[in-house]
């Protein structure tokens, strides 16, 4: 692991009214990493990474992006360096695709020639076709291609880092699975660090390098899928014995022999 952490917190805590959303924590996040922060309703995950960008600020502690401290850069500069993907796309209603993903670009000044080919070069990358898809209203779009358009969007500016909170969770499986894949390949070929909040943890196992698991605003463990099955606390081996469950009912129920 490089010294210099991509994403790094220390000490960090926020608190809403008495609830302490995030409770003294640390966690480093290496350049080219795949984490996946998991953990229950209330958690503290979603805190936690609007806490990298900004959309919130911590009570305590000290939250370091690209070995910045983020305290001492303009919180919108901040956002347009780092790709943020939402739970449901997060697309403006009334924007084409093209000028939804074209929008942090267009505000950091990019020529509009330059955004349209960007915007081409992302349809694609995305595995969306142009001239089907560019003058097309988000309504006009299923979940699945919206997600697209909101990665698309969410890279627009060459960022070195995502943030994507629950990005999946709305999809049909099989279109989960697909989006799943293909982000993990483009985090590969683009080198990103990217940071994903889900609940699901079977999800987490198969896209990200390490886990983080969040319970009360507490970091309870970290570790790679192997070195958290080696984990003495209840509750992270009671996240992992779902997906456990889940291969073992699919195996009785499925017939065996079939293509894999």
């Amino acid at each position: 692991m490089p010294s210099r952490p991509m994403i790094g917190y220390a000490h960090v805590t926020k608190s809403f009214g008495a609830l302490k959303a995030v409770d003294d924590l640390s966690l480093d996040i290496a350049e080219g990493e795949f984490v996946a922060i998991v953990g229950g309703s209330g958690s503290g995950k979603t805190t936690l990474l609007r806490l990298a960008n900004r959309l919130i600020e911590a009570d305590g502690g000290t939250i370091t992006v690209e070995g910045e401290d983020v305290q001492n850069v303009d919180p919108v500069a901040l956002r347009r360096r780092i790709g943020y993907v939402f739970q449901s796309g997060g697309l403006f209603p009334h924007l084409s695709v093209a000028d939804n993903i074209g929008i942090t670009p267009r505000l950091l000044g990019v020529p509009p020639s330059d955004i349209g080919a960007r915007v081409d070069e992302l349809l694609e990358l995305v595995q969306l076709d142009r001239a089907a898809h560019r003058d097309r209203l988000p309504e006009a779009l299923s979940g699945g291609q919206r997600q697209r358009v909101g990665v698309a969007r969410a890279l627009a500016a060459k960022p070195r880092i995502v943030l994507m909170d629950e990005p999946f969770g709305a999809l049909d499986p099989l279109t989960r699975d697909a989006l799943g894949d293909d982000y993990r390949s483009l985090h590969r070929s683009l080198g990103l660090t990217t940071v994903m909040i889900t609940h699901d943890m079977t999800e987490a196992i198969l896209l990200a390098d390490r886990i983080a698991v969040m319970r009360s605003g507490k970091l309870l463990a970290q570790g790679t899928p192997a070195e958290l099955s080696r984990s003495s606390d209840a509750y992270v081996l009671e996240l992992l014995r779902t997906p456990r469950r889940q291969v073992e009912r699919l195996n009785a129920l499925l017939p065996h022999g079939g293509a894999a």
